[in-house]
């Protein structure tokens, strides 16, 4: 477990520094908006990461094993690729940054893959939700030290200096990496890459009910997506809380929310079992929906935006452990890290198309009945989720339990 919440934490570290953190750096150095801009397109290596993730199952890098062998290569890649973004400057090599922020995006991309399929081979069944949200945690921590604390730093130390002693914590993960236990049952790794590639599809395939199966994953956090894609813009807009006061609450108050909600669904996990967790955290997925309802109701109140925002990333933390938990044990351990990759990028297609339909539901409804209508389709995924109650059960090779 603390294997899995150190390697969550070097998953979320470089995240910022090529998305949030550097875009700060460079409207600091009085970079223009349309660079600025196109500089979010050093993260499509995020969405693209399962076209070369076969390669992560078929080759074997001959050093801590089949899967701690990439993860170790992969932190070396992203340390040396941060110092370099650290003797880097807007000023005087703009498109040289842009260069190494992409590179820092396909490294860190890889290394999830890497570090996803390790995770759910190293972990029992029973160990999965509890594992899931020690890795969220890690994660979660991560994104605040390279975002927050780094552009707090940014004042006192310098970007240059920043992004130096960024690349020095990124380098605590190899350190983890060699500490960790192997797999007790690693699969082995695929004969040929003809195999690497059509392996997953045809082993995912070739199992009952997998077109359900499909659209649960894709629809099970469906409405937790509707109601994150505007909320920053909803509690500023729509109930006028200042910047600050969405900073502070939303921001700070919601991270430890998600955390804790992420580490109690994980020990709920020990004993509902997998199919009673993702019902009821899903639920409460739904439920949680309605509060940003009753605010948009009532107005700015600040008791309901902080129950609001602490009942909303309490249950999202819950769904996600549960849910991450759901895809490691729907993997082969063949083609682990393939899987995961096609499953998860499943899963984030509703992240992705939701924002721009969000923003019309909202200008056409309003905003409490835009909050009501992801209620509405959180329900799909929960009626799905109860329909495939056996297969889902069966799934699960191992009682959950502590």
């Amino acid at each position: 477990m603390v294997t899995v919440l150190f390697l969550g934490f070097s998953s979320g570290l470089p995240l910022a520094l090529s998305g949030g953190t550097l875009q700060a750096w460079l409207t600091v150095e009085g970079v223009d908006i349309r660079t600025i801009g196109l500089f979010s397109l050093v993260g499509l290596p995020y969405t693209l990461k399962f076209l070369w993730s076969p390669l992560i199952d078929r080759f074997v890098i001959p050093i801590f094993g089949r899967r701690r062998g990439w993860i170790v290569l992969c932190q070396v890649a992203l340390v040396g690729i941060i110092l370099g973004m650290s003797v880097t400057s807007p000023q005087n090599g703009l498109w040289l940054l842009a260069l190494f922020a992409f590179l820092l995006t396909f490294a860190s991309a890889s290394q999830d893959v890497a570090i996803d399929a390790y995770r759910t081979e190293v972990l029992r069944d029973r160990e999965k939700g509890i594992g899931a949200a020690f890795s969220v945690t890690g994660y979660r921590v991560a994104m605040l030290v390279s975002g927050a604390l780094a552009l707090i730093l940014s004042e006192y130390l310098g970007w240059q200096a920043t992004y130096m002693l960024m690349a020095f914590i990124m380098s605590i993960g190899v350190l983890a990496v060699w500490l960790g236990p192997e797999p007790e049952n690693p699969g082995r790794p695929p004969a040929s890459m003809k195999e690497a590639i059509e392996g997953p599809f045809k082993e995912f395939f070739s199992r009952p009910g997998v077109w359900a199966l499909l659209a649960l994953i894709i629809l099970y956090k469906l409405g937790d997506a509707f109601a994150g894609s505007l909320t920053t813009t909803f509690l500023i807009r729509g109930v006028n809380f200042s910047v600050g006061e969405v900073g502070a609450i939303n921001k700070g108050m919601g991270l430890a929310s998600t955390i804790i909600g992420a580490l109690f669904g994980g020990v709920l996990m020990a004993r509902l079992r997998l199919f009673k967790s993702l019902l009821i955290f899903g639920i409460l997925q739904a439920v949680s929906n309605l509060s940003f309802m009753i605010l948009a109701l009532i107005g700015k109140n600040y008791p309901m935006m902080i129950f609001t925002i602490a009942f909303e990333n309490l249950a999202g933390g819950m769904g996600t452990a549960a849910f991450v938990a759901f895809l490691m044990i729907l993997c082969d351990h063949r083609f682990t890290a393939t899987q995961f990759a096609l499953l998860s990028a499943l899963a984030s297609l509703g992240r992705v198309f939701v924002g721009p339909l969000s923003g019309v539901l909202v200008d056409e409804m309003g905003w409490a009945s835009f909050f009501f209508s992801t209620f509405l389709f959180a329900l799909p995924g929960l009626i799905l989720l109860w329909i495939m109650k056996e297969v889902v059960e069966s799934t699960e090779k191992e009682p959950v339990a502590l």
